[in-house]
């Protein structure tokens, strides 16, 4: 189903000018799937240009042209250097892990190492792009559609990433991110977004637990969920429970296998080796995913390839049991994630309503048989979209986020994968390392843990992964140094403060990452007067309590105490000595709690830094720009081409009773079709070496010649409009002029005011006598001049000379009738006297009010310009027609 009911559309709570868009994608290996949640537009899958569902996430080059998606994807074949994908198998992969050796195996592209000893893939010519840049363009690409559908520009972005995804690899989809110009506004595991997606259309009155089961290209994911509505005000509660992954399979595994059955087969018949040749192997890259498709619905399919090396066209049959032979050693993992989510959750099969299936891989043959034999058939479900899922959850949960939007009540509680432990010195003399395990996996995500130290000097913090989580990759991802402790536990003691200690405060954050949010010198201070006794015996609460805050909104990764930028590069501080030492002075004790100065450094993997961040979007709106300027050459171009056999079209001398040649003179046509010709051979010679100007200046050149004939035509189109329009002015004020001098003797007769005076309506009458006697005099000239003359008289000027008598003409008529003086009334001295004169007097006028001319005064009479028929046009008159038919 692509589009949701009604009742789940987005609503707003602000002004349409109030929103911002909000922009979900789905990151994978293969595809990217993204949504633009935004007013007025329908909540469903962006389309790409070729108006498909689903992007390919692949970027290339041909030559100087950068494409996306299917186009890219095709070129592999052509320009395998010039062609990169796969690309989220190296997000923060270190040079030499084994992740980057595995890559090598399935792509063409050649790897180098960075400065960050992470990994860029280099292009034919030498050009050199890191992981983060060329994921950045996929972004700007989405990010591109979803302006153009949205109509406005879209800087929020929820992105998904597998629940396994290290801090290293979430930096780095956040630096892309940033490199394409956006924000993010939260990170989601997949899993959890297709749990959101599955409520978006149920509620739950008894709680349910469910298995997500996500076979995806570059590796299997099982997430435990609970799933429970307690209460219609407070919505949806979703939960997760254990996670489960294997990263040996995927379907980018199931490819490579595949190909090299087609590898075998072609080496065996052709006696050549064709892992030499980089185009031969990417054609059959492309045919491994083909086949592969063929064979989810069939036993057999046949591999053809035209000309796949060294002029050798390549043909074999594979069968379905060829191929799950060779992935029989994958058969026992397939449903391994299931049951590792199910033990992490501490539940059975038991426990569980259903195992959902999303991904593309669920499509096929035996990893359906395993999960089947596995579960039960019972409890497979087939009731969200698997392509799509993931991403309508994860655009439902960002738009719940920017509280710009009216969502369906859902409330999302995630749990980090991995065990995060800090460690550090026991005191400044000892090399005896503490190791505390902080988060274990498990943990909810946008929890907080205070740890406390009994220290006198300042030292670091360091956070690990217990465990490794792949081969290759480091277990340390950051240092934190607490800095400043002497001079503020000094400070607490001198105050008074008994065994004074330090607090830091770190958070696992709604989107995974692990940072020191505060650090502070405590220590309790004593007050000996008596309000502080008072205080002290009613309870009140020391200032050092945490306060948790909500994680709403928060940036994905925060900078920690007085860092300005958490992506610092390796072994750097955040702060001078300069800066530190005015900080210092800064310092002042407010109750027993000193604020902490904090550093971060990232020891292993670093992600970008700001200046590396800045000179890659750089990089990135250099290439925009250039794509755009040839755009722009590229319409000017066509532009200049279509007019051009426009022009040779109304030059034709079959069209004879054309307007064209009817407001046109034969010298015109003739410079023209003299004009015309040259440039015809200008585009020829030039057209592919040309600049913008210079189409632009061809063009301009004829339209020069042109433009004297449109305007003949153009007049003789507005020509009777125009005229009518200032005959109906005439008309109107005539009328007026008539009525008002009959209204202004009778007023007159009467002694009442007048809204006109006599020389008002003289200057007026005179108005309409200049204006008839102009008009009058150059229609007639009008009249005289044939269709390819220039008129004596512009429409532009009818209109100006009609606007001044409409404008005098109405001046009058809007005018009010001016109130009637009031007569003073006459009292005598007698009281008496006085008080019968006023009544008998109010009496008489309270009856005779309604009969006096005064009130038949206020009756006015609205004059309203009525449109008089068209006037008879004749001479150099045509019938009205489209300007395109010139």
């Amino acid at each position: 189903m692509h589009l949701l009911p009604l009742a789940l559309a987005v609503l707003s709570l602000l002004p349409h000018s109030a929103f911002a868009s909000v922009l979900a994608i789905d990151y994978g290996a293969d595809w990217i799937k993204a949504s633009v949640m935004s007013p007025g537009i329908p909540f469903d899958v962006l389309l790409n240009k070729d108006s498909k569902r689903k992007i390919q996430a692949v970027v290339g080059w041909k030559k100087s042209d950068r494409l996306f998606s299917t186009d890219a994807f095709n070129l592999a074949s052509r320009f395998p250097s010039d062609s990169f994908s796969s690309l989220k198998y190296l997000q923060a992969a270190p040079f030499d892990s084994d992740i980057v050796s595995y890559f090598s195996t399935i792509s063409t592209a050649e790897v180098v190492k960075t400065s960050r000893n992470t990994v860029a893939l280099k292009q034919s010519d030498g050009t050199e792009w890191s992981v983060e840049e060329l994921i950045a363009m996929q972004f700007a690409y989405v990010k591109q559609l979803a302006e153009g559908v949205a109509g406005e520009k879209v800087t929020d972005v929820v992105i998904t990433v597998p629940p396994y995804f290290s801090q290293f690899q979430r930096d780095a989809v956040v630096d892309a991110v940033e490199v394409a110009g956006m924000r993010t506004l939260t990170l989601i595991n997949d899993g959890t977004a297709v749990a959101v997606n599955y409520a978006m259309t149920r509620t739950f009155p008894t709680p349910e637990f469910h298995v997500i089961y996500d076979a995806g290209a570059s590796s299997i994911r099982a997430t435990v969920v609970s799933f429970s509505t307690p209460d219609a005000t407070i919505g949806t509660q979703i939960a997760v429970a254990g996670v489960g992954y294997d990263l040996a399979t995927g379907g980018t595994e199931l490819d490579r296998r595949l190909r090299e059955i087609l590898i075998e087969a072609f080496n065996t018949k052709h006696k050549k080796n064709i892992r030499e040749d980089k185009r031969g192997m990417a054609k059959l890259w492309k045919e491994a995913g083909r086949v592969k498709a063929i064979l989810s619905a069939n036993t057999e399919a046949t591999a053809t390839v035209e000309s796949l090396a060294w002029d050798i066209d390549f043909k074999a049959k594979v069968t379905r049991g060829e191929f799950e032979a060779a992935c029989e050693d994958l058969k026992t993992r397939y449903a391994r994630p299931i049951d590792d989510a199910l033990r992490n959750a501490g539940l059975t099969l038991e426990n569980v309503t259903s195992v959902i299936l999303t991904g593309g891989s669920t499509r096929t043959p035996m990893i359906q048989a395993a999960i089947k034999a596995a579960v039960g058939e019972d409890k497979i479900a087939l009731n969200v979209n698997a392509d799509e899922a993931a991403v309508l959850g994860a655009a439902l949960h960002g738009a719940g986020l920017s509280r710009q939007f009216k969502t369906k009540n859902i409330k999302v509680t995630d749990i980090g994968v991995h065990d995060v432990q800090a460690s550090y010195l026991a005191s400044a003399s000892a090399s005896r390392t503490i190791n505390s395990v902080l988060f274990p996996a498990g943990s909810k995500v946008g929890s907080k843990k205070t740890l406390t130290f009994k220290r006198k000097e300042d030292f670091v913090i360091n956070f690990d992964y217990k465990d490794a989580i792949a081969p290759g990759v480091p277990t340390r991802f950051l240092e934190v140094g607490i800095e400043g402790v002497t001079e503020a536990i000094a400070n607490l003691t001198e105050l008074g403060a008994s065994d004074p200690v330090v607090k830091a405060t770190v958070k696992l954050s709604e989107s995974g990452f692990v940072s020191v949010s505060n650090a502070v010198a405590f220590g309790e201070i004593k007050d000996e007067s008596i309000a502080g006794k008072l205080k002290g015996f009613f309870g009140a609460g020391s200032s050092s309590s945490e306060t948790d805050t909500s994680s709403e909104n928060s940036p994905p990764r925060e900078t920690t105490g007085s860092s300005s930028e958490a992506a610092t590069p390796s072994g750097a501080t955040n702060s001078t000595p300069e800066k530190e030492k005015e900080e210092k002075k800064k310092v002042v004790p407010k109750d027993n709690t000193i604020t902490l100065n904090t550093t971060v450094v990232f020891p292993t993997i670093p992600p970008m830094s700001t200046e590396g961040k800045k000179s890659a979007r750089s990089r990135l709106r250099a290439i925009d720009l250039d794509e755009a300027a040839v755009a722009r050459k590229e319409e000017a171009r066509n532009t200049l081409e279509s007019y051009l056999y426009r022009l040779r079209d109304l030059l034709d001398p079959e069209n004879r009773d054309t307007p064209f040649k009817q407001c046109s003179q034969d010298g015109e046509r003739k410079a023209i079709g003299v004009k015309l010709d040259e440039s015809f051979s200008w585009l020829h010679d030039h057209g592919d070496v040309a600049e913008t100007s210079q189409f632009l200046d061809k063009r301009n050149a004829l339209e020069t010649l042109e433009r004297p004939i449109i305007h003949r035509y153009k007049e003789i189109e507005a020509f009777p409009q125009a005229l009518n329009n200032s005959q109906m002015w005439n008309w109107s004020t005539r009328l007026f002029l008539e009525e008002a001098t009959q209204n202004l003797t009778a007023e007159a007769a009467a002694d009442l005011p007048s809204k006109w005076t006599k020389d008002e309506l003289l200057a007026l009458e005179k108005s309409l006598k200049e204006h008839e006697t102009w008009l009058n005099e150059w229609v007639e000239k009008q009249k005289k001049v044939q269709m390819n003359e220039d008129p004596v008289i512009e429409s532009t000027e009818m209109k100006a000379r009609a606007k001044v008598l409409e404008t005098a003409l109405m001046k009058l008529v809007k005018r009010k009738v001016p109130k009637a003086a009031k007569k003073k009334k006459e009292t005598t001295t007698a009281t008496e006297e006085a008080t019968s004169t006023v009544a008998e007097a109010v009496a008489e006028e309270t009856s005779s009010d309604a009969d006096t001319p005064e009130a038949d005064a206020k009756e006015e009479t609205t004059i309203i310009p009525t449109p008089i028929p068209t006037a008879d046009t004749e001479g150099g008159q045509v019938p009205v027609q489209n300007h395109d038919e010139l």
